[in-house]
């Protein structure tokens, strides 16, 4: 029987991880997506859309669908997916292996100021800045809600939830972007503190080099941690050496 490989996607990295899986001799891919974006394209081998029901409907549906390896690629801020995977996978005997690209480091001339949450990045800002660059997805701008006085630059790729600032514009947007690009956003809103994500990877970080060649000071929302006992591959030639499959 050919081993079954399940893929928790919503990145990029899954979906390279599902077409280097699916180009494999003999090996079956399925892709589940939460099914928070409208439009997620399209992806090689199976696709399930939606919710497992928490740890112990993950660790059935594993059961269920013979699965042979479990390949966590969620957002690297999708803690409770991530969780919820190493449970199942404790529970069931599947080895499991996480995906998550290297996270952001501060290079000379970089104004960082870490947080270990959206409401502490919230706290931060009063003395940093009257006109924020808020990159932190359209979940969670409850946290910055109760701020009055900024003015918000709210980019996201889907149209965000509320609550959210009063004063916010909203701009709908999918990177990759450009330094270019981004230096020439940062002066149209006249925007003076960047908040976002440790997200890591290329297709959004032109902003942290545009920040930096303006100097503007940036709040960078630490990762969660990792589930004990955890361990994360930087990239998918290291998720697959792990498996110990070979593309064609």
């Amino acid at each position: 029987m050919s081993p079954h490989v399940l893929v928790l996607g919503g990145t990029t990295e899954a979906r390279e991880l599902a077409a280097a899986l699916a180009a494999a001799p003999g090996v079956r891919v399925t892709t589940s997506l939460a099914g928070r974006v409208s439009r997620p394209g399209e992806l090689d081998g199976e696709v399930r859309v939606g919710g497992f029901g928490g740890a112990e409907g993950l660790a059935r549906w594993l059961r269920a669908e013979q699965v042979d390896a479990l390949v966590d690629a969620t957002h690297p801020f999708a803690a409770g997916i991530t969780a919820n995977a190493a449970r199942a996978a404790a529970a069931t005997g599947v080895p499991a292996v996480v995906l998550r690209r290297p996270g952001w480091r501060p290079a000379p001339g970089d104004r960082w100021h870490g947080a270990a949450s959206l409401a502490e990045a919230a706290a931060l800002l009063p003395p940093l800045g009257d006109r924020v660059f808020l990159t932190t997805g359209r979940l969670g701008l409850a946290a910055f809600a109760h701020l009055h006085r900024p003015h918000f630059l709210v980019r996201s790729v889907e149209p965000p939830d509320p609550p959210m600032p009063a004063r916010t514009h909203v701009l709908l947007a999918r990177g990759p972007f450009t330094v270019e690009s981004e230096t020439a956003l940062l002066h149209e809103h006249r925007i003076d503190v960047l908040v976002t994500k440790d997200s890591g990877g290329g297709a959004t970080a032109a902003k942290l080099t545009a920040a930096r060649a303006l100097g503007l000071p940036v709040v960078v929302v630490r990762r969660p941690a990792l589930p004990d006992g955890t361990q994360a591959e930087p990239d998918v030639s290291s998720v697959l050496a792990r498996l110990g499959l070979r593309t064609t």
